[in-house]
């Protein structure tokens, strides 16, 4: 947390340290409990980072970018495919038949995800926000990440005002059980 000034450096360094999550996925042995840690880190990273982005900056790109509620509804429909595929492996060990297939699964969805938004959303918030209002933004998704869920919710609301309600409830929740467990530790 904490990362950038604005909110696509902030965003950035997110997609940067899921990268790096899944090298170290490929690097670590089949089936071993080094993966399962790795897929823990993994979903936390992804949950916090997608429900920061539905709450902030998804309604900024409503309301500043031209067709802004197509691209947001995009974004998040693939939100939507990442979480469910979280869920489906929250329930797997490492050495389940279907891990590694979800697993590949998960890496195609988020790399398409983080590629469209890099590469076409960043560049239109880029030209088309006011640099104060993505500075805005990237306190507001640091913020919105330190009380987010860790765990996948596929039917929590994504959207504004529902999800900025809901979010921080399930959040402690999920922190909760994440210490208890020794989750994410």
């Amino acid at each position: 947390m904490g990362h950038g000034a604005d909110v696509i450096a902030e965003l950035l360094v997110d997609h940067r340290e899921v990268d790096a999550l899944f090298e170290q996925f490929d690097d670590a042995a089949p089936g071993s409990a080094d993966r399962k840690r790795l897929i823990d880190a993994l979903t936390i990273e992804l949950v916090r980072h997608a429900v920061a982005e539905e709450q902030h900056l998804y309604p900024a790109v409503r309301e500043h970018l031209e067709d802004g509620d197509a691209l947001a509804d995009k974004e998040i429909a693939d939100h939507g495919r990442v979480e469910r595929l979280l869920k489906d492996l929250e329930g797997r060990e490492p050495d389940d038949a279907d891990f590694d297939r979800l697993v590949r699964e998960l890496r195609t969805e988020v790399l398409a995800h983080v590629d469209d938004e890099e590469n076409h959303l960043f560049e239109q918030l880029r030209t088309g926000v006011h640099p104060y209002v993505l500075e805005s933004l990237g306190k507001k998704v640091r913020e919105a990440k330190k009380t987010a869920p860790t765990r996948p919710h596929p039917a929590a609301p994504s959207t504004p005002p529902a999800n900025k309600l809901l979010a921080p409830g399930l959040g402690l929740v999920d922190r909760a059980r994440d210490y208890v467990t020794g989750r994410g530790q």
